[in-house]
């Protein structure tokens, strides 16, 4: 027992490092996001959502998977879903290797259980899965709508109409929240007058 006791706190010092990552997020006092925290919010949607989608998840294995989704991360860092360049270009090959690590660094059945539930989500095809997919996009454009404008990169005004609508379109709760969080996005962006027509007429979308 003492045994597994170190491999866990062993490796709980290897996650802490997801207090410390930072995202290309930022909070609505300035601050950046770390990714521990966009984890905690995604598992929190997830629970103040789930009853209301039209096929019934089990929310227990949403939340794991929720939690081991950017484990990964602790060992390969994170990468802004838009950068462009070598570590884009080698972002699954590191995470498959950490993955991997993980499981060797957690023995068991625990080990396998979080390489597994790494690969659900990113096989996306489990209802939990897709879940956790949506939510995964949906918490990064709620935490822009909540942070200073000054903080978007002008490719991100494009993705509040390219990057979540394909993850939630196939349940009408989720479609339905993501509409609400766009709208609040387009308030957010025309208050600060950035033109919303020139933006749709750019990626097609009238």
């Amino acid at each position: 027992m003492q045994n597994e006791a170190s491999n866990i706190l062993q490796f709980l010092a290897l996650s802490e490092r997801l207090k410390r990552e930072l995202r290309h997020s930022w909070l609505s006092d300035g601050r950046r996001e770390s990714v521990a925290e966009h984890t905690w919010q995604m598992a929190l949607i997830a629970l103040l959502a789930y009853r209301h989608l039209e096929q019934q998840v089990e929310i227990g294995r949403v939340l794991k998977m929720i939690l081991v989704h950017d484990l990964v991360e602790a060992i390969a860092g994170d990468v802004p879903y838009f950068e462009e360049g070598t570590r884009k270009e080698l972002k699954v090959q590191r995470e498959l290797a950490a993955i991997e690590e993980i499981r060797t660094k957690v023995p068991g059945e625990t080990g396998q259980e979080l390489f597994d539930l790494w690969h659900e989500f990113e096989a996306r095809t489990t209802l939990e899965a897709k879940f956790s997919a949506a939510l995964d996009h949906l918490e990064v454009q709620i935490q822009h709508n909540l942070a200073d404008i000054k903080t978007w990169e002008p490719i991100e005004y494009d993705l509040v109409y390219t990057k979540m609508h394909d993850r939630c379109s196939y349940d009408p709760f989720l479609a339905a929240l993501c509409a609400a969080v766009r709208s609040q996005a387009e308030s957010k962006m025309v208050s600060s007058g950035i033109d919303l027509a020139l933006i749709k007429r750019r990626i097609g979308i009238e």
